[in-house]
């Protein structure tokens, strides 16, 4: 007499049970991953009903989080934080035109100078206190004697002609590097930040700034507290040097050839 199992094929079970598995994880990380930027919405035009796109599987139920150091929780999906009003028009009436700018782009946060709506309060360390802050409130932060030290040089920009001069450094505690640059102009008691991946020390003593010209230095976002900077504040600045690749110029807004 045989057995029940000597009529079941369990490799070919397996198989299937794996496959129903695989299925299922790939719609629950589906699922989990359209937790920010969903339900998509189709280009914006003049007509007053928009489609909005959401796709499958659905959007999952909000989930809550709890932020870091007690500042709250948010929920995902939740509220939507996107910027209104942007200040962007489609260049044509068809669905798809490119986006062009109607203001200072720069300022106004589009394209390469977008910036998202990020916490107002400075980002911090595991022990609470700022994690990005100037050398002057570091005092166990140093530049080494074997690296050039910025303080002081002048600044320039990409038409050549010296837009301030270096103030001080600003380092994260938290993972020790250099992330900005202070540069104020003379006579001018409020300092900006010039993000360190923007900028570039050369031998002679100088600071490159190849993203903004040296008049758009004083437009740069300022900083609230002149010893700190803010999770919103540094997307801000650094939207506003990523514009400046595209938007500084109207030549670079032409096409190379």
């Amino acid at each position: 007499m045989k057995s029940a199992t000597s009529y079941i094929d369990m490799a070919q079970i397996l198989l299937y049970a794996f496959w129903i598995f695989f299925a299922g994880l790939i719609i629950y990380l589906r699922r989990e991953d359209k937790r920010e930027g969903y339900p998509l919405e189709a280009d914006p035009n003049d007509r007053p009903r928009r489609v909005t796109v959401q796709g499958f599987p659905d959007l999952p139920q909000p989930k809550r989080f709890l932020l870091d150091h007690g500042a709250g929780v948010v929920f995902a999906p939740g509220p939507a934080n996107e910027r209104a009003d942007l200040a962007l028009r489609p260049k044509h009436r068809h669905p798809g035109s490119p986006m062009e700018p109607t203001g200072n782009p720069m300022l106004d946060g589009v394209g390469p100078a977008s910036y998202s709506l990020r916490a107002d309060r400075p980002d911090l360390t595991l022990e609470g206190a700022p994690k990005i802050v100037p050398l002057r409130t570091a005092p166990e932060f140093f530049v080494p004697s074997s690296d050039p030290n910025p303080i002081g040089m002048p600044v320039y920009g990409a038409d050549g002609r010296v837009g301030g001069v270096v103030r001080d450094v600003w380092v994260d505690r938290a993972e020790p590097q250099v992330r900005y640059l202070e540069v104020g102009g003379d006579g001018d008691a409020a300092s900006v930040l010039v993000p360190i991946g923007f900028a570039a020390i050369d031998g002679g003593g100088r600071v490159k700034v190849q993203a903004i010209l040296s008049t758009q230095f004083a437009q740069v976002p300022r900083t609230k507290h002149p010893e700190q900077v803010t999770l919103l504040e540094e997307d801000r600045i650094c939207g506003y040097f990523g514009g400046g690749t595209l938007y500084a110029t109207r030549s670079r807004q032409e096409p190379l050839v």
